[in-house]
C-alpha cells in the first residue's frame, strides 16, 4: 500500500493538472485557440527557460554521467529504428511519418522534470536525460516527417537547409545549449536574473500540463484507430518493456531510472501534432496518439513506478 501511495503521489498531481485543463475546455473557460496559444507560449518561453535553469545551475563536473547520457541517446535511436520498421505494416504511406514520430517522441522535457521534482524535490538527472534524447527527438522528427510526407518532396538542398534551420532554432535546443554554456563557463547567476528565470521557468510545468489537457479532441481518433492503438502500445508499454530491464541490468537506479522511465514510457508530446501539421501531414494519427497516451499514461506510469518502487529500485 505504501508503494502505491508513493506512486500516486508522483503521478496524480501531474494528471490532475491535465484534467483541470480538459475540464476548463469543456466548461468554455479555455477555447481551442487559447489552448493552442498556451502550448505555443510554453514551448517558446517558459520550457526553454526551465531547461536552461536546470542546466545552468548544475555543476556538470559533479553530476556528469557519460554512461547515462549515452544510454539515453542509443535507446532513443533504437526506439526510432523499431518504430520505423513497424511503420511498414501500414499500407498508407501518408501515416508512416506520423506513426514513427508519435511512437517514440515523449514529453521528456516537461514530464521528466515534473516527475523527478515531484518525487525527489529537484530535477535531478532530468537535464542529462534531455541532453541524451531531446536533440535527437527533434532532429529525427524533422527527418522522418520530411521523408514520409504524403506527397513526398525531393530531399533537395533547400529542404535540408530548412530542416537544419528548424533544428538549430528549436527553442528547447537553444535552452539546452545556453544552459550548458552557462554552466561550462561557470558564470555566476545574479540574484535579479536568477529569481526572474526561476519565476518564468516555474510557469512551464503547470501551464504546459493544463494546455495539454485543454488540447484533447475526442472526436478525431476513430477513423485511424489501428495505427493509433499500435503507436500507443509501443509508447506506453513496448519500449519500456524492452529497455527498462536493460537499464536495471546496467546498474541505473533512483532518479536515473525515473528519467529513463519518463523518456521511454511517458505520453507523446503535443509538439508532435504541431510539427506534423506544419510539415504537410493530416495530423489525425498524431492527435489520437497524443490524446490516448496522455490519458492512459496516468495508469501505465503509475504501474511502472509501483513496480520499480516494490523492487526497491527507486
Amino acid at each position: 500500500m505504501e508503494n502505491l501511495i508513493f506512486s500516486l503521489n508522483a503521478t496524480a498531481p501531474i494528471f490532475l493538472l491535465m484534467a483541470l485543463g480538459f475540464l476548463s475546455r469543456k466548461l468554455g473557460w479555455i477555447d481551442e485557440v487559447f489552448a493552442s496559444k498556451m502550448n505555443q507560449f510554453v514551448f517558446l518561453v517558459p520550457l526553454p527557460i526551465l531547461v536552461f535553469e536546470d542546466l545552468a545551475t548544475v555543476d556538470f563536473q559533479e553530476v556528469w554521467n557519460l554512461k547515462f547520457v549515452l544510454f539515453c541517446f542509443f535507446v532513443t535511436f533504437a526506439s526510432i529504428a523499431l518504430a520505423a520498421g513497424i511503420s511498414f505494416l501500414w499500407k498508407d504511406r501518408g501515416i508512416r511519418g506520423e506513426f514513427i514520430q508519435a511512437s517514440y517522441r515523449s514529453s521528456a522535457a516537461l514530464l521528466g522534470i515534473a516527475f523527478i521534482r515531484n518525487i525527489y524535490g529537484d530535477a535531478g538527472l532530468a537535464p542529462l536525460m534531455i541532453i541524451g534524447s531531446v536533440p535527437l527527438y527533434n532532429i529525427m522528427a524533422v527527418v522522418v516527417l520530411s521523408f514520409f510526407q504524403p506527397e513526398r518532396r525531393k530531399l533537395d538542398k533547400e529542404l535540408w537547409k530548412k530542416t537544419l534551420k528548424g533544428i538549430v532554432t528549436n527553442p528547447i535546443i537553444i535552452g539546452i545549449a545556453a544552459g550548458l554554456l552557462w554552466s561550462a563557463l561557470r558564470i555566476p547567476m545574479p540574484c535579479i536574473i536568477g529569481k526572474t528565470v526561476s519565476n518564468v521557468g516555474a510557469v512551464a510545468t503547470p501551464l504546459g500540463l493544463m494546455a495539454l489537457g485543454a488540447s484533447f479532441d475526442v472526436q478525431k481518433t476513430i477513423g485511424k484507430i489501428k495505427p493509433v492503438i499500435a503507436a500507443c502500445a509501443l509508447k506506453l508499454v513496448g519500449f519500456t518493456t524492452v529497455f527498462l530491464p536493460l537499464a536495471v541490468m546496467l546498474g541505473f537506479r533512483r532518479e536515473e531510472l525515473i528519467a529513463i522511465l519518463v523518456m521511454l514510457g511517458s505520453a507523446t508530446t503535443v509538439s508532435c501534432y504541431v510539427m506534423a501539421k506544419n510539415m504537410g501531414h493530416e495530423g489525425t494519427v498524431t492527435s489520437g496518439v497524443v490524446m490516448l497516451t496522455t490519458v492512459f499514461s496516468a495508469f501505465t506510469l503509475t504501474g511502472w513506478l509501483f513496480l520499480l518502487k516494490s523492487m526497491g529500485l527507486v
